[in-house]
């Protein structure tokens, strides 16, 4: 069994780094997501007790009080510490510019979603998850599809 410090990386390709002992995390350690994002803890027998998750852009995340992206103020994180663009080119996503999404499917965050198949794939077209049904509907009202046209800012001449 995993034994000291190391690293393991998960089918998924999320790689643990940190302390371990009889083959469990245990200790100081952290999940390096595919997607740039990591979650710092303290681990005891394989469950963290006590953790922080920061997004790839560098947003922490905060599960009390959190006011990111709430109703009162909808920028994104780099619209917090980059500023608004001007009016008429507003941001779709965090990233810009935003990801090309596969036709037919939805960007639901973590990867693309294809309704039909009910089946997520992460940004590199891999398997990530099947959906269920509060999934499914929950991307479906609510994620970006890939029909929806992206208009770019022409300068009057």
């Amino acid at each position: 069994r995993m034994e000291g410090q190391g690293s393991y990386t998960l089918p998924t390709g999320t790689e643990y780094r940190g302390a371990l002992r009889d083959g469990m995390f245990d200790g100081e350690g952290e999940l390096l997501f595919p997607n740039g994002g990591r979650y710092r803890a303290v681990w005891q027998r394989g469950v963290p007790t006590q953790g922080k998750y920061t997004f790839a852009d560098g947003l922490e995340y905060k599960d009390k009080k959190w006011h990111y992206c709430d109703g009162y103020d909808r920028r994104f994180y780099t619209e917090i510490c980059s500023g608004l663009k001007p009016a008429g080119i507003s941001h779709l996503t965090n990233l810009d510019p935003p990801r090309k999404i596969p036709e037919g499917c939805y960007d639901c965050g973590d990867g693309f979603y294809n309704p039909e198949t009910r089946v997520i794939v992460d940004y590199k077209l891999r398997f990530l998850r099947n959906a269920d049904d509060d999934e499914h509907e929950w991307i479906i009202q609510t994620c970006r599809k890939a029909w929806d046209e992206t208009i770019e800012h022409k300068a009057n001449p």
